[in-house]
């Protein structure tokens, strides 16, 4: 037998090796990609704090109604927010449209407070205040997945979408506060947009899908009240970022 005819059966063999090796890769990730459905579950680290648009006169002292409207406070330095951790808990459903693109519902119970921070032109009279919105809400995202060719056991992803998120705890009742002790209130149901970015990873019996995502909510999630902390607050909307580990 020539060296010509040795050199075909070697490449033969080679190419009927490598398309044995691609047929079987789709199995790992335990099958999850072989179906139109699947499903599975996931745990998030959760960042929020809010974007604050304040009114024209909003550094104006607060009037005090029991003291014939004398100032409550002094004039406002500052309002901000900071980002403050929580976690959320969540299942996932998947169905693929094609090969590179599928929706995603993905439901998931959201622990996450926002925290208000004012400042006051005299600290001696007003020192700061951080005013804590504690929030539980079911979180109901719809998306869509846009996946890159699966590399291996490798694949990254990109997705986009919307998610509606209602409060599930109880506000807590303020009626007969003080003034300088009332809450900041937020809707109990609000919209958002989301994106992201992540990578399927596929081990043999599951996959594993780390992804970052951020979301900025639709409208004014301020719930109106006047009062010192609320009244000074035209609009404010929620900036998220989530972490998440995804398992199917």
């Amino acid at each position: 037998m020539s060296l010509k005819r040795y050199l075909v059966i070697f490449i033969l063999m080679c190419c009927s090796k490598l398309i044995f090796a691609q047929e079987r890769v789709p199995a790992w990730g335990g099958g999850a990609d072989l179906q139109d459905f699947s499903f599975g579950f996931s745990f998030s680290y959760v960042s929020s704090d809010f974007k604050i648009v304040k009114k024209p006169n909003w550094r104006t002292p607060f009037p005090d109604p029991d003291n014939n409207n004398q100032p409550l406070t002094s004039p406002l330095n500052s309002i901000s927010s900071k980002s403050l951790p929580g976690f959320s808990v969540g299942f996932v459903t998947r169905y693929s449209l094609t090969d590179h693109l599928e929706v995603r519902f993905t439901p998931s119970l959201v622990f996450a407070d926002r925290d208000l921070t004012y400042t006051y032109e005299n600290p001696t009279q007003n020192p700061d205040v951080s005013k804590k919105v504690q929030t539980t809400t079911v979180d109901a995202p719809l998306s869509f997945k846009l996946k890159s060719d699966r590399l291996g056991n490798f694949r990254a992803y990109m997705l986009g979408g919307v998610k509606y998120s209602h409060s599930i705890a109880a506000k807590k009742n303020d009626a007969n506060s003080d003034l300088m002790d009332k809450l900041v209130k937020n809707v109990s149901g609000y919209g958002s947009y989301e994106a992201g970015l992540g990578c399927d990873i596929y081990f043999e019996f599951f996959k594993l899908s780390p992804e970052i995502k951020i979301s900025n909510s639709f409208g004014n999630v301020l719930l109106p009240e006047n009062q010192p902390f609320s009244a000074p607050i035209s609009k404010l909307s929620l900036h998220t970022i989530m972490f998440s580990l995804f398992f199917e």
